[in-house]
């Protein structure tokens, strides 16, 4: 759909938008392809920390560490005579490197073939409708549309730690040190923290990760939280739950960490790199919101006057991903969808608000965790009426071969006379491997508000791991074969 020929007024864009990471050059091929004249301001790389720092390296990573874990398993379990020789860090890093260059020269080949103008410089806000960038290509823009602000996040850090990138790191920085730590001391017991936890556990590191919550991925179910602290400790890993850290004393080749525990007591920790996933907060720096008659909340996030269109309290500025507060989770995935959304309210197209509910939740460690929809505690803390069953992923004949242990846990609406569970799935929740390839089924039944009747009609394949969820679903419908 073409709004306007493009010979009209060529200097001036319909659309800015400041910030090529997920959200923002999602937002902007979508409005260019909805026939609006698109501007992307971008200081760094487009693709943003996803793409260059976060998801999509990290990811490779861990596709490594399957790999090492997988020889181990070869032997110890299966009887196949596989040993590991080394890891060849420079190898390894190398075909990292290429996976984010090719994507990364597929997004800068999207957005040239969409017709975006990708402006590289630091951009601020001169007013309601206007941006400076100043950069090698940079100049005076006056958005006729609007204005969207995607400028992302960046790793919070502890009082009295800075970053050196060898012995204390970050989560942006810490694929990029230099080789193999032997020990590793993370302090963050969120998604992040568990995944780097994992990773260095599988390329032959010692790990301990610490936690301030009472429990690992302290926003998930209990019972997953539960499962995982299970399984990370199965394989060697030291978690201190409820712990925090007092005192950090650089040495020549490593760090010396003081960590008070949930008792009161202190343990001195000493490993080669201490890794920081304490969060992250947004960047707003240089931006200049007041110039447009904006200001953060008072936890750094811009938060929308109207949730449905993502606008801010100025007409025509619109926010995506990690700038956005709860209930925005902060997640590449959900900024996608906020940019489809504010591209298509630019262009005048009715678009359904972000379902923040159904927003899937994976951590990429081993064993891995998927969750969609509530929690039971979330539930119950509304006063509603649940009905819940959990069933360990070893209760199927796929779950037996992995071996790695795992569940299933389902909530409903209890809504029937007897606590029946005949009302909408509330939340699905999983641990185990490979489940980040399994939550897509749970994402849909969570969203669509089916019941378990309604999926435990749906046959599922066997032998799979996938097989588990039907079986959870059939039990809480009254039709499980393995109920007692």
């Amino acid at each position: 759909m073409n709004t306007h020929s493009l010979t009209d007024r060529p200097d001036e864009p319909d659309v800015v938008v400041i910030g090529g990471g997920t959200g923002g050059y999602s937002t902007a091929l979508r409005a260019a392809a909805l026939g609006l004249r698109v501007v992307l301001a971008e200081r760094d790389l487009v693709g943003g920390t996803c793409l260059h720092r976060g998801c999509i390296p990290s990811k490779a990573m861990l596709h490594a560490a399957e790999l090492v874990d997988g020889i181990a398993e070869a032997g110890a379990r299966w009887g196949v005579k596989a040993t590991l020789e080394s890891v060849d860090w420079d190898a390894l890093t190398a075909t990292r490197d290429d996976i984010v260059a090719r994507n990364h020269q597929g997004v800068g080949g999207h957005l040239a073939r969409a017709g975006v103008r990708v402006v590289r410089g630091s951009a601020r806000l001169t007013g309601p409708r206007s941006v400076r960038v100043d950069g090698p290509d940079g100049g005076a823009f006056t958005a006729r549309r609007g204005i969207v602000l995607a400028t992302g996040s960046r790793p919070r850090m502890l009082p009295g730690l800075t970053a050196d990138g060898r012995r204390v790191v970050t989560s942006d920085d810490a694929l990029f040190a230099p080789g193999l730590p032997a020990s590793v001391l993370v302090l963050g017991g969120g998604a992040i923290g568990v995944e780097y936890a994992s990773f260095h556990r599988s390329m032959g590191a010692e790990v301990t990760l610490v936690e301030a919550a009472e429990r690992l991925l302290p926003l998930e179910d209990a019972d997953v939280g539960r499962h995982l602290t299970r399984g990370l400790k199965r394989r060697g890993i030291t978690v201190r739950t409820g712990a925090t850290l007092t005192g950090a004393e650089l040495l020549p080749d490593g760090v010396r960490a003081t960590v008070r525990t949930a008792r009161g007591e202190e343990a001195v920790v000493t490993a080669e790199r201490l890794l920081v996933a304490v969060g992250r907060a947004p960047v707003t720096d240089g931006l200049d919101l007041a110039a447009a008659g904006l200001a953060t909340d008072g936890r750094g996030f811009v938060a929308p006057a109207d949730w449905s269109r993502l606008e801010t309290a100025v007409p025509g500025i619109h926010v995506v991903g990690d700038l956005l507060p709860p209930p925005s989770p902060g997640l590449a995935h959900a900024s996608f969808a906020e940019g489809l959304l504010v591209a298509e309210t630019l262009a005048g197209i009715p678009s359904r608000p972000v379902d923040y509910a159904a927003v899937p939740r994976v951590t990429y460690s081993s064993p891995q965790t998927a969750s969609v929809g509530l929690t039971e505690e979330a539930a119950r803390s509304r006063g509603l009426p649940v009905k819940v069953n959990t069933l360990p992923l070893t209760a199927t004949a796929k779950g037996m071969v992995h071996g790695q242990g795992g569940m299933v846990k389902v909530i409903a609406a209890a809504d029937g006379a007897g606590g029946e569970a005949t009302g909408a799935v509330l939340g699905v929740h999983l641990v185990g491997p490979h489940v980040s390839e399994m939550i897509a089924e749970s994402q849909l039944i969570v969203a669509w508000d089916a019941e378990p009747a309604d999926v435990a009609q749906q046959v599922h394949a066997h032998p799979t791991l996938s097989e588990a969820v039907g079986e959870a679903f059939l039990t809480l419908a009254g039709r499980g074969l393995h109920q007692h």
